[in-house]
């Protein structure tokens, strides 16, 4: 069995930046155990697959590790290749994810468009292991339906931070998400998920469905934009939409080649 595979680096407008996806076109599904063993040969922050479905698309991802509930930048990466190398013709692309449900994905002036359910988080009490999970003290923490959220006085905080993996590995959670507001963007962040075999996501979409809603309440905007500040870093284009946001950026096909099974 031949299986095409793209590489494309989401949310960016150049290689070597954004945030690295696999993408795997398939008919029919793999067994889970063949797809986890793709996502771990490609040892990528993740590995998308899609089977065409009715009038749009079932997709999943999966890290080196596990299989994750959702994935921003792995969803942008699939959406590049359908529309730019895989034939599909119009502008809107519909997902549907069996943990996240309903996905679509806009082709705007140059832009895709990301749009996903809004998380729900609420404060929490800043515990002895979070307050450790790195070198910076946060001023406020958040947990949402799979990740952490600690907020930061100032965007040096997050830039500078050194992460205490072990700790962060060891937390409830998918992952942990460090933010504050930005210097020339409306806010930063990190996101560390070494518990899903990824020590630093360098752009995380799915994080931003906490980020959005955060950082909308604190400004007051429904229009924001961010940056991730990871090696690779990544700038999305972020609004509020009730219970759902968007985020929206660009990607780069890095190569395509056949997987051999």
């Amino acid at each position: 069995m031949n299986i095409t595979l793209y590489q494309v680096d989401a949310f960016a407008d150049e290689v070597f930046k954004g945030n690295p996806a696999a993408v795997c076109p398939l008919t029919t599904w793999l067994p889970d155990d063949t797809l986890q063993k793709i996502a771990a040969e490609n040892n990528l922050p993740e590995t998308a697959f899609y089977v065409p479905s009715g009038n749009g698309f079932d997709i999943r991802w999966f890290t080196p590790a596990v299989e994750v509930d959702l994935c921003g930048h792995a969803t942008l990466a699939t959406a590049f290749v359908l529309f730019y190398h895989e034939g599909f013709k119009g502008d809107t692309l519909h997902f549907h994810s069996h943990r996240s449900g309903a996905l679509t994905v806009k082709e705007e002036g140059g832009l895709l468009v990301l749009n996903f359910p809004k998380d729900q988080f609420a404060e929490v009490p800043l515990t002895d292991d979070l307050i450790a999970s790195s070198d910076k003290r946060p001023v406020a923490a958040f947990k949402g339906k799979t990740d952490y959220m600690l907020v930061f006085e100032k965007e040096e905080n997050v830039k500078n931070m050194k992460p205490n993996l072990p700790v962060i590995a060891g937390l409830n959670a998918r992952g942990l998400i460090v933010t504050a507001k930005g210097n020339e963007c409306d806010f930063v962040s990190r996101f560390f998920a070494p518990a899903s075999g990824i020590n630093e996501d360098p752009v995380t979409g799915s994080a931003h469905t906490t980020l959005i809603p955060y950082w909308a309440q604190q400004s007051g905007k429904s229009e924001l934009v961010a940056m991730q500040l990871s090696g690779r870093t990544g700038v999305l284009h972020c609004r509020l939409l009730g219970e759902r946001v968007s985020m929206a950026g660009k990607g780069v096909l890095y190569l395509k080649g056949e997987i051999f099974i």
